[in-house]
Formats: C-alpha cells, structure tokens, sequence
C-alpha cells in the first residue's frame, strides 16, 4: 500500500498515515513558468495498491488539475490500483440540471476520475449522494456522523433537537437524531441566488430546545446564519452548526460572528486556516479515512462505516 497526496490538505493525510503508521509517499509536484502542473512519483510503484488523497477545494481547478495529472503518472508506473480518496469532492452542488444550458459538472468530475485512472472513489459525505450513480466504478461514500456525534455526546446538550436547514437534508439530520436520540426539525428555506438564502420557517418544536444544525457544506454560512435567526425567532435555546465541509469564505466570518450560532462544529476535510474569535471545533476524519483505507487494501467490508 502506498499513499500519496497533492497540495490539497498535508494535515489530514500526515494524520492518516500517522493512522496507518506507513510513510507518505514520494512525489514531486511543481508548475511550469506557464502555469501548467507537472507531476513525478519518485518512488517504484509498480504493481502497487495506491491510495491518492486530494481534497478538491480552494483552488477547486488547480486541485482537480493536481489530481488528475497525478493519477495518469501512477496509471503509467504500471501502479495495480488507484483509489481517488476524496475528502471534500467539489462541484458536487452542479450535479443537475436546474436552470437552462447549464452543465452537470458533478458527472463531469466523475468522468475526468475515471478517464485519468481510478478504480475505486473513497468519499466522504458528498452534496448529493445520487453522486455515486454518475461513476461506473466502486464508490465508498463515508458519513463524518460517528465523529460528529462522539463530540456532541461529551457537551451533555439539554434537550437536544437535530435540524436540517433545508429539506436536501433530512436524511442527514433523521441520522443524526437517532444516534444523539434527539427530536428533529426542519427548516424550509427559498435561495434567491447561489451566495443568498433565506428561510421561511420551522417545522419542528425547537422552543426552549437545544438546536443541533447540521449540513454537508458551507461556504458562506447564510443557509446557516439565516436558519439560527429563525430558530431563534421560534425560540430555540442554545444553536450549533454541525457542517462536514466547511468551505469558508472570507463573507462567511462576517456571517457567523453576527449570527446566533453558538459554536461551529467542522471537520478537517478541507483546510480551515481561520484564526478569529468565533468558536470553531475541527474534528479529524483522519481515522475514519484510515480505517476505510485499510479496508479496502486488505479487501474488506467497509459497511460498518457506512452508517449514520
């Protein structure tokens, strides 16, 4: 077994391989004057089971870029198997068509995957999980749930309540209360654009009530902001925001530090390099993500992972 990473998210993968107790494995990545990415593996990969960790967030190309001219060097070292292990896959929210003339670059991604060489996609938590239909190869999808929910229990929260921003994620938050045996709510929202939201109302009883939000992604924290707002209007106690990827632009600070938000809860998918005063826990996948790995080299099931 040998992993490999890009310029993605060094942090997450030292920790895997720290999981995996195997050494990070030797490659050169650098630009051209040009801009263009040259890739070298400097180590014998030859019949090997390659893992290549790559997290397709800011800069979303040039990571997407990194990975594929990656996967082609190993594919041609004459590497046995290559898993693409995506922590955070972007352009995951394009993965239909809503409005005309657009395209379905979530499908897009998956073919660029499999064109450049993977055999088997590694995920975790994605946008929408009818992603793995658009690959004709194995897919792992992990839930970064089971770490969330190990966090959530040692808070001793009082009478905790697990709300979906918006209906795309129900399932997620049904998950979440089950294992935190909490109530469930739901807030309905209307996105006027891709940066702005807002939401209508609660269908749930969240008053007096710790409300526990939880989301796949968020960028600029307004689907989030806007949703406290309103389950503070509805009179909801304390609220976290409990999100997988946290994509954080500069706005998004802003956002959160006005909000009603109490604490943000994220993971280590992608890099968050925030240094403010807003409370924010980073939980690492990186055990999780290791123990899939492993997994999947010695060929076995990986289905007690799975679950939410």
């Amino acid at each position: 077994m040998r992993i490999f990473t890009g310029n993605s998210n060094a942090g997450l993968v030292a920790r895997i391989c720290e999981y995996l107790d195997v050494p990070l494995g030797q490659l050169e990545i650098r630009n051209f004057p040009d801009g263009e990415t040259f890739v070298q593996v400097k180590e014998n990969i030859r019949g090997r089971d390659v893992f290549v960790v790559q997290s397709i967030c800011r800069p979303p190309n040039e990571r997407m870029m990194e990975l594929l001219v990656m996967m082609d060097a190993m594919r041609r070292a004459s590497a046995a198997r290559i898993t693409a292990v995506l922590p955070f896959y972007g352009y995951a929210r394009q993965d239909r068509k809503d409005q005309p003339r657009v395209p379905i670059t979530a499908k897009l991604v998956a073919n660029l995957l499999v064109a450049a060489g993977a055999h088997r996609i590694l995920g975790l938590d994605f946008h929408a999980q009818q992603i793995q239909g658009f690959f004709d190869i194995p897919v792992d999808h992990l839930y970064a749930a089971p770490v969330m929910v190990r966090y959530l229990r040692t808070k001793s929260l009082r009478d905790p309540v697990v709300v979906s921003p918006d209906s795309g994620g129900v399932k997620m938050a049904i998950g979440y209360a089950e294992m935190l045996g909490a109530g469930l709510a739901l807030g309905a929202k209307y996105r006027r654009g891709a940066s702005e939201v807002e939401a209508m109302n609660v269908v749930g009883d969240v008053r007096g009530r710790t409300a526990i939000m939880v989301d796949d992604l968020t960028s600029t924290g307004s689907t989030l902001c806007e949703a406290a707002r309103i389950l503070k209007e509805n009179g909801a106690d304390e609220i976290y925001a409990v999100v997988t990827h946290a994509m954080l632009v500069d706005d998004a600070i802003e956002h959160l530090e006005a909000s009603n938000i109490k604490e943000l809860i994220v993971t280590d998918s992608i890099p968050l390099k925030y240094k403010g005063g807003f409370p924010i826990t980073v939980l690492s996948v990186a055990e999780l993500l290791g123990e899939a790995i492993l997994r999947i080299h010695e060929n076995q099931s990986v289905t007690s992972l799975f679950s939410l």
